[in-house]
């Protein structure tokens, strides 16, 4: 394995209702979590969305409602899925702008805190369009020379993330083999929310869309509290809610 850890890294990829972060929800999940040793341990689920699955995303990934209608929802399987993945950093293709968050927002859901403080996030889609610009099957293609069979199957496409990011060590080893190597090699921007409302400027939160692109949240939040309503009442993922939250509470304390 070229893939150097200190810890283990889990490999995840959902299929969905839908890609909209406030509404849709998870109806397979499959995570391959790659031990430091290199063995693999694979935890895959159907899911129950408690809601129709649209037809475009069963043409998509082939699941029915039919399918889930006796499967557990989130809520009965999150605690489970929450252990798989303690003291792991994730990866995925796309991850960071949609497995994560989505994963993030089920958890909230289902009353439980999920925090990504402290974990790598390795986003292989990433890697892949800033050198190749191509999409996921088109990827293993040209990492691993295989054809994907079984594409958009939650534990297909897991699996095939972990053996491109693999190939990818290989190919660019200016990329480098450890987890912050690779996070200091994709250069995210310093998010605060997944759905990337607000992101770090030097440290400090900033609002990253609308009328006050660019400027401190806390800022805002004290010539402007309505804002906070407006937000909160609005369409808005329940991570950018929390994370609002905790600024605006954390702006009341040192007012204390």
């Amino acid at each position: 394995m070229k893939l150097q850890l200190s810890r283990p890294i889990a490999f995840i990829d959902l299929e969905t209702t839908g890609t909209n972060l406030s509404i849709d929800r998870i109806v397979e999940l499959a995570i391959v979590r790659v031990m430091p040793d290199g063995s693999r341990q694979i935890k895959r689920k159907l899911i129950n969305p408690l809601m129709p699955i649209p037809q475009g995303s069963t043409d998509c990934h082939g699941i029915t409602d039919e399918m889930v209608k006796d499967a557990p929802t989130f809520r009965q399987v999150a605690n489970e899925v929450k252990q798989f993945i303690d003291h792991c950093d994730l990866a995925g293709y796309n991850s960071n702008r949609f497995d994560i968050p989505l994963l993030v927002e089920e958890f909230l859901r289902a009353g439980m805190d999920f925090s990504t403080e402290g974990r790598k996030l390795i986003d292989v889609q990433r890697i892949f369009h800033m050198m190749e610009q191509r999409t996921l099957s088109a990827a293993y293609k040209f990492y691993c020379q295989k054809n994907l069979e079984g594409a958009h199957g939650a534990e297909v496409d897991a699996t095939a993330t972990f053996e491109i990011l693999e190939a990818q060590l290989e190919r660019y080893p200016n990329i480098g083999l450890t987890i912050d190597a690779i996070c200091s090699f994709c250069g995210e921007e310093d998010i605060v929310d997944f759905a990337r409302r607000f992101i770090r400027v030097n440290c400090i939160e900033v609002f990253n869309f609308g009328k006050h692109k660019g400027r401190p949240v806390e800022d805002v939040l004290k010539s402007e509290p309505q804002y906070y309503d407006w937000m909160m009442k609005g369409d808005f993922p329940m991570h950018t809610k929390q994370k609002l939250t905790e600024i605006l509470n954390r702006s009341l304390l040192k007012k204390v």
